[in-house]
């Protein structure tokens, strides 16, 4: 009988793949438990189409991320801060990738999830640092941020 898999069965499928397996087996376990629907015209139908969302969801999502990544590219993006300092040059007090995704929204509106920044541990340092960001899977961009001394 072939089923649809409608969530991953380990060993047997993934959700959105179609299989052939045996008859009992996809009457009194897959579809009882609704891991799986029977692969008729209907249903073979409704999967193209949500197939077909994703993948358009996925490419407008990849889309976006290449816009931003456009933007923090281009020379004149680099985010600006002033911030106390002692004679070493260290920050009394440090930025973190919060205030990072603030200043880049406020100084050029491009709204950043914090949590795609890959920053280990807070900026503590005057001077220039870039900031490497995962914005998409295979999408990566990098934020540069200049820190100067307060008055």
């Amino acid at each position: 009988m072939k089923v649809i898999f409608t969530k991953d069965v380990k060993g047997r499928g993934k959700r959105g793949e179609v299989k052939d397996v045996p008859d009992g087996y996809a009457q009194n376990f897959l579809l009882k438990r609704g891991l799986a629907k029977a692969a008729n015209k209907a249903n073979m139908h409704t999967l193209e189409r949500v197939e077909a969302n994703e993948k358009a969801a996925y490419e407008s999502e990849k889309a976006e991320a290449e816009k931003v990544k456009a933007v923090l590219d281009k020379d004149e993006t680099v985010v600006n801060f002033k911030s106390k300092a002692g004679a070493d040059s260290r920050l009394f007090g440090s930025i973190s990738s919060k205030k990072i995704v603030e200043g880049l929204e406020q100084q050029f509106g491009v709204k950043v999830d914090k949590r795609k920044l890959v920053l280990p541990e807070p900026i503590k340092t005057l001077g220039y640092t870039n900031v490497p960001v995962k914005l998409f899977k295979g999408v990566e961009g990098k934020i540069r941020v200049h820190i100067t001394e307060q008055d």
